[in-house]
C-alpha cells in the first residue's frame, strides 16, 4: 500500500486526499486549520493539525516513511515554498506540488519538486480543447504534449483495416481501442476493419491528435 502526506486541505488538497484513500492508499492529511482537518478526518487514514512550515513538526509526524508528499498550499507562495523545502530536506522520495501560476510553478521546480500542477489552468486547457474540437467526444491530457482522444471513426477510415491505415507511420498516433456500442475492442488486431459507427480511442502528441480531429 502506498502512503501519502497531503499538506493543505483546501478544495484541491481535500479532493486529492479523499480520492487517494478511495483508491486504497494510506493518507495523512495535514493543515494548520483545525476546521479543515475536522471536515476530512472521517475520509482519510489520519488527519492532523500541524504547521508544515516547521520542519521539526513534520519530522515528528514521521513523514520520512511516506512514499509521496502532495503540497497543496496554493494561496501563499512563501508557505508553499517552505513546505516544499521541508519535505524535500526530510527525504520524501516524490514531491508533487500545487501552484497558482507559472512563476510559482518555476520556483517549486527549482526547489526540486518532481511535479507541479496548476489545476485551474490545466482544467481550462482541457475544456478549451474539448470545446474547440467539435468531433472529440472525450479528451484526456497525459502531459502538456500528449493526450488521448475519443473520436467518431473518420469517414476516410471506414471500410479499411488498421494495417491499411497505418496511422502510426502516417499520423504519428496509436489506436488504443475501438468502441462498438457497449463493446470495447482493446488493442485491435491489424486486420480489424473500421466500421461506420465505431468510436476510436487514439493516443498521440498534441499536433498528431489535431491531425486526426481534422479528418
Amino acid at each position: 500500500m502506498k502512503s501519502y502526506i497531503v499538506i493543505g486541505l483546501g478544495r484541491f488538497g481535500a479532493e486529492v486526499s479523499r480520492r487517494l484513500c478511495e483508491l486504497g492508499c494510506e493518507v495523512l492529511a495535514v493543515d494548520n486549520r483545525s476546521d479543515l482537518v475536522q471536515q476530512i478526518s472521517n475520509d482519510v487514514t489520519h488527519a492532523v493539525v500541524a504547521d508544515a512550515r516547521d520542519k521539526e513538526v513534520l519530522r515528528a509526524l514521521g513523514i520520512r516513511n511516506f512514499d509521496c508528499a502532495v503540497v497543496a498550499i496554493g494561496g501563499s507562495l512563501a508557505d508553499s515554498v517552505l513546505a516544499t523545502m521541508n519535505v524535500k530536506e526530510l527525504g520524501i522520495p516524490r514531491v508533487v506540488c500545487k501552484a497558482h501560476d507559472a512563476t510559482h510553478r518555476q520556483v517549486l521546480l527549482k526547489l526540486g519538486a518532481d511535479q507541479v500542477v496548476i489545476p485551474e489552468q490545466e482544467q481550462a486547457i482541457r475544456l478549451a480543447r474539448s470545446l474547440a474540437s467539435h468531433n472529440v467526444l472525450d479528451y484526456i491530457e497525459l502531459s502538456s504534449d500528449y493526450g488521448i482522444i475519443e473520436v467518431p471513426a473518420p469517414k476516410s477510415w471506414v471500410g479499411k483495416n488498421l494495417r491499411e491505415l497505418n496511422v502510426r507511420a502516417k499520423l504519428g498516433v496509436n489506436i488504443l481501442a475501438v468502441k462498438q456500442g457497449k463493446q470495447i475492442n482493446v488493442s485491435p488486431a491489424a486486420d480489424y476493419a473500421i466500421a461506420d459507427k465505431d468510436l476510436i480511442v487514439v493516443l498521440g502528441d498534441t499536433q498528431a491528435l489535431e491531425k486526426v480531429q481534422k479528418l
